[in-house]
């Protein structure tokens, strides 16, 4: 998702390969034409937290109802595994939980523990590592691209901006692109940041300074599209596309450091594209669609709207992109989440707004700091905030106010900058799955006794 603190916050060729199966680890770690939308874009009920902000990449929960609030007494911790820093968000293909980490500045690695019991199934290392520019140190020298997976591959993109294949159930390795020395790019000054996007045969990824379409069966390049010049304020991206349909054309939403833009999937067309204002090549959000235009914001500089060209599949009948507002809220690097045409986003003075969507109407600014970053589960007019304090808020949205219904401290987390995921446990009960920079945690979250 989760940047160098970047984003929602690679690997190097393969030297060392560890597969520990079963018994390795405790189960509770006592330390501690044009293509049409892929069906993947619209998944069924019980689709796993499977990529970056959830399956369908907007933060959204669809199955099981949510509890009425969130205590101590219905937010039970049922394993955890002590590990090293990574910005990586926990994902799952439904029976297994994949999370990355950093060794000793030295390695990365790439970890499956049963989801159920916590037992760890494999672990994969690589030499993979880097040291960020000085002004960047405090964020840290560390993986940050969250992985994805399908029914039975898992794909991993390191800080080195290569990107490794490995067959889910096993750990074993089934291809690799190193972008940085295919494309002689060199390894991006910050560290790759993308987390890839899947369709039903297909990735996509942000890497050497461009965007590309990658076959999921032998890490076959189909296209390279968005080619722009390196350099330290405008190389590597610090975020990650999404699909969008905008007027009856399906896309890919693609924001480097610098610009905005529209891709056709099928054959890696620019349909549209603008400069995004920014500081330093800071732009990090995910793009977000909304009626056919595209809502961003950007660190020390503004939110907005583009109207996207009606030729593209938006409304505006100029052949140029527009701004449709703007909003002088800044955005940084948490992704907002959407509830009923409003966004509810963390600024960079670490307060929660919600904006209009149509109008760009700051409609309410929390009057206290809710944290540096956040990421969102959203289900109906509800929302879950994890902020990078460990702090979980369960917040239903309104616009007159973001009523807090209840917060919970998580045990032993008080540093955590990965998105937070979510599933449905095998008796049922909804699982929150939290990475912090000190480990992997699962908890469970039920209705308390008596609850009617």
């Amino acid at each position: 998702m989760p940047v160098a603190r970047f984003s929602q916050m690679i690997l190097l060729p393969l030297s060392v390969a560890i597969v520990a199966f079963a018994g390795l680890c405790p189960a509770q770690d006592s330390s501690s034409a044009q293509d049409s939308p892929p069906k993947q874009d619209v998944p069924a009920k019980s689709s796993p937290w499977n990529q970056w902000r959830g399956p369908q990449r907007d933060t959204t929960f669809t199955g099981k109802t949510w509890p009425a609030k969130l205590t101590d007494s219905n937010l039970k911790l049922v394993w955890q595994h002590t590990l090293e820093p990574s910005y990586s968000g926990p994902i799952t293909d439904g029976q297994r939980i994949f999370t990355t980490e950093t060794v000793a500045k030295r390695e990365e690695t790439t970890r499956a523990f049963d989801l159920q019991t916590g037992k760890q199934l494999w672990e994969v290392r690589w030499p993979g590592s880097m040291t960020v520019p000085f002004f960047a140190a405090s964020n840290g020298s560390w993986i940050r691209s969250t992985p994805s997976c399908d029914e039975s591959r898992l794909y991993v993109v390191g800080i080195l901006d290569v990107l490794v294949c490995f067959e889910s159930a096993t750990g074993k390795e089934l291809w690799r692109i190193d972008f940085a020395k295919q494309y002689d790019t060199g390894n991006p000054a910050f560290g790759a940041v993308c987390s890839p996007l899947m369709d039903n045969d297909h990735l996509y990824l942000q890497a050497a300074n461009s965007f590309f379409k990658i076959q999921k069966t032998d890490g076959k390049v189909v296209w390279r599209t968005m080619i722009e010049e390196g350099g330290m304020m405008s190389g590597g991206s610090f975020s990650s596309p999404s699909f969008a349909t905008l007027g009856d054309k399906f896309q890919i939403l693609v924001q480097s450091r610098i610009n905005l833009a529209g891709i056709d999937p099928q054959s890696g067309k620019v349909l549209w594209q603008t400069e995004v204002p920014h500081f330093r090549g800071m732009n990090i959000l995910t793009p977000i669609e909304f009626e056919d235009s595209v809502f961003t914001s950007s660190y020390n500089n503004q939110s907005y709207l583009y109207q996207v060209p009606s030729s593209s599949g938006g409304r505006n009948p100029s052949e140029n992109v527009s701004v449709a507002w703007s909003n002088p809220a800044k955005g940084y690097m948490s992704t907002p989440t959407v509830i009923d045409k409003h966004a509810y986003i963390l600024l960079q003075n670490g307060r929660l707004a919600c904006l209009g969507l149509a109008d760009g109407e700051r409609k309410r600014t929390s009057p206290k700091q809710f944290g540096e970053y956040a990421s969102f589960i959203t289900q109906g007019d509800r929302f879950l905030m994890l902020s990078n304090s460990g702090l979980l808020r369960l917040i239903k949205a309104t616009t007159e106010d973001c009523e807090v219904i209840s917060e919970l401290q998580l045990p032993e987390i008080d540093d955590s900058w990965a998105h937070i995921g979510m599933g449905v446990g095998a008796a049922g009960q909804i699982q929150i799955y939290v990475r912090s920079l000190k480990g992997l945690h699962v908890f469970d979250w039920a209705d308390s006794p008596g609850t009617p």
